[in-house]
Formats: C-alpha cells, structure tokens, sequence
C-alpha cells in the first residue's frame, strides 16, 4: 500500500475522512464478524477512498471479515478502464474488473438511459458479488450524496425519503447494500484526492458525456449550494430532517412500503 496515502487517511485527514468513516460503520452497525463484503469500486473518487479505507481497516480491525474490491466494467473505453487499473495500483487495491456490455445497448435508447442502466449495472453487481460468495456490497455515496437524494425525492419524486446507509436487497435475498462513507463530505474527499494529484472517473458513458448539464442531481447540487450561503445549517438541517420525522405531522405515510396510513385514521380514533 502507498504508505503516504495510508498515513494521509490516519493522520492529516484522520477528522474529515477515517472518523467519520469509522463513526458510519460503528453507529449503524455496518459490519459483522465473518462478513464477506464486496467493494463496488466504479473508478469514481469516492470508490476509491472508500476501498483503501477498507484496506486499511482490514489491517488492524478486531472483526474479523473479507472484501473483494470489485469493479464491473459495463464497457468502458480502453483508456477509462486502464485508468482504473492505473488507480488501483497507485492506491495497492487488488481489484476484480467484471466485464458486461450495458454500454453497448442503452446506448441505442432514444432518451435518457441513466434510471435503467443503474438498474442493469445493480443487476450485474449483485451477480458478480454472490459468485464471489459475498454477503454484503459496500456502496460509496457519501453524506451529500444523501442530502441530495431527499430534495430530489421532494422535488421530482413528489415523496419524503432519503439513501439509507444500510438496507437490505430486495431482489437478492441474503445481500445486503452498506454505505460506510455516509458520513464523509464530498469536500473531503476532493481535498485528499486534490493532495495527491489523482484524476477519476467521472461516470464514463457517452450519454452522461454530452448531456452532463441537464443532471437532476447537478440542479439539485447547485441549489444547495446556493441557499448554504445565506444558510450555513442548510446541509445538516436537510440530513437531520430525515431522522426526526413526527409521523403525527404528515399527511400520510406507508407502514413497511405497503400500506398506506393517513393522518385521518387517527384523527378519526381520536375523535370516536
């Protein structure tokens, strides 16, 4: 392992990164002993990050658990995939590249491909991950990542949710989907990456490429930034609104995904 990079995680970016992480995998209980857990890596940033922190974990972590560091190639160009390559030996990251070629077909999708090839790359993930004998996928979106995903829930989505940092699969029985850098700022994770002159992908496909402008996510990245001017609490009033949510204050809600519970049913009861 790059030991400067090692040491950076554990001692200058011991605060913003290795805490935080370790306060994601604590609080929410993201690892048990004997856990088999392959680390998507995608060739992004946070991927990266993510697996040399595992690396570094696995050296002195009194659980005793197993990774595979997993990259699925859904048909990256040669240069893109011999830069993952390149990343991983830079950061001594054994990786696993499974080849599929998603690319190839929604790329032939008259509009935007990105909501189904999401799903193919999930599918392919969870199928590589299970031959590997693995019972848990460790995912790299981080703490804006999940802000993010509320306000899109709310703004495009018409429903309040948010990035669960650990659920269960609900098309693989047994696997189960963790987030270990939840914590971790975006911010952060580009200072360190900034600190050592590393260059990732981004996300690689030729759609993404031309149409980069028209992202939800970037609308909702900017807004976000925007309003966090005038309001330094913005970020953490919308991550914490998520785990204070009064039941007795919504319209309605739905019990396990399920059924629905409207605010009159115990109006009703109340009045009865």
């Amino acid at each position: 392992m790059n030991h400067e990079m090692r040491n950076s995680v554990l001692k200058t970016y011991r605060k913003e990164l290795w805490s935080r992480f370790m306060r994601a995998i604590t609080d929410y209980d993201l690892i048990q002993p004997n856990d088999r857990i392959a680390i998507c890596i995608s060739g992004g940033k946070d991927s990266m990050l993510m697996a040399l922190m595992f690396k570094v974990l696995q050296t002195f972590s009194e659980v005793p658990f197993e990774v595979k560091y997993v990259v699925m190639d859904p048909g990256y160009k040669k240069e893109h995939r011999q830069q993952i390559i390149d990343n991983a030996q830079k950061l001594d990251i054994p990786i696993e590249i499974h080849d599929s070629r998603i690319f190839e077909y929604v790329d032939t999708l008259p509009k935007s491909p990105c909501y189904l090839c999401a799903r193919m790359r999930r599918g392919h993930l969870y199928a590589f991950a299970e031959k590997l004998g693995c019972n848990k996928i460790a995912l790299g979106h981080h703490y804006d990542d999940a802000i993010e995903t509320t306000l899109l829930n709310i703004f495009y989505g018409g429903q309040f949710g948010t990035m669960l940092p650990r659920l269960n699969s609900t098309s693989n029985q047994g696997m189960e989907l963790i987030r270990p850098l939840y914590l971790v700022r975006e911010k952060s994770i580009i200072k360190w990456a900034t600190r050592y002159n590393l260059e990732f992908l981004n996300c690689a496909c030729s759609f993404t490429e031309k149409k980069q402008t028209d992202s939800k996510r970037l609308e909702i990245k900017k807004l976000i930034e925007t309003l966090s001017e005038t309001n330094p609490f913005l970020e953490a009033n919308i991550f914490r609104s998520v785990e204070h949510v009064n039941l007795g204050k919504v319209m309605s809600y739905y019990d396990d995904d399920i059924e629905e519970v409207s605010f009159l049913d115990q109006f009703k009861k109340d009045n009865t």
